[in-house]
């Protein structure tokens, strides 16, 4: 499954130009006192201390433990907003839209028809059709936002094993048409760059506006990468 929601709102679309087999979530932010919180480098989660280890050795950082019951309860905070990974196409990432009301998840789309319930499966979803209109009915809890896991695998450590990231980031699903392409053309394993991208601006009203973005750049493909090595 994947977002459709250009479909509805084509000019939107911008210009070209939890036990799995992962083995640990790389994260933009985290909660401090119940409160959510953006960083500028990579937060990543384990629930294996060689792992943890690993990730400290190659990204800066130290190994914690934390008092979450997540089953990925080291972390490390990272000294990297940018880190070189490798996706294996398309299909290690999967997109939909979700809207939940606690624990229970009450709307399940691609944008333009409902994926699940299984009764609802393909008929309309009815959400706005503008991307603005998306956006701010999600913002107000009425309508669902971007649901996006990215599975891949670090290149400096290829076989320590598969991580995921996991993100509701607007920004990130305005493009992933573009990260999908681009994926499908390298038709194999792709050497990719994962980042915590700085956007800066000034509003209109001369408000100063400063956020982080998760960014995937597709580089080549991996066996390239690999022939190039330790270039890459």
């Amino acid at each position: 499954m994947a977002i459709r929601i250009f479909e509805t709102d084509p000019d939107a679309k911008p210009k070209q130009a939890f036990s799995d087999d992962t083995v640990g979530r790389f994260h933009g932010g985290k909660a401090e006192n119940g409160i959510p919180v953006a960083l500028s480098e990579w937060r990543v989660t384990t629930g294996d201390p060689d792992v943890a280890d690993a990730i400290a050795q190659l990204m800066g950082g130290a190994a914690v433990e934390t008092d979450s019951t997540s089953e990925n309860f080291i972390e490390v905070l990272t000294e990297r907003d940018k880190v070189k990974v490798v996706l294996s196409g398309p299909d290690a990432i999967q997109s939909d839209l979700k809207l939940w009301n606690g624990s229970a998840l009450i709307h399940h789309c691609d944008g333009v028809e409902f994926i699940s319930p299984d009764e609802d499966r393909g008929k309309p979803c009815h959400c706005p059709a503008l991307m603005e209109e998306r956006k701010a009915a999600a913002k107000t809890k009425r309508g669902p936002a971007p649901s996006i896991a990215v599975t891949f695998r670090l290149a400096e450590d290829y076989d320590l094993g598969l991580f995921k990231l996991q993100t509701g980031s607007w920004k990130l699903a305005e493009v992933l048409h573009e990260v999908e392409n681009a994926l499908d053309k390298v038709s194999d394993e792709a050497l990719c760059s994962l980042e915590l991208e700085l956007v800066e601006y000034t509003t209109k009203k001369g408000r100063d506006v400063s956020y982080r973005k998760p960014v995937i750049r597709v580089i080549k493909p991996w066996k390239d990468a690999i022939a190039d090595a330790p270039k890459f």
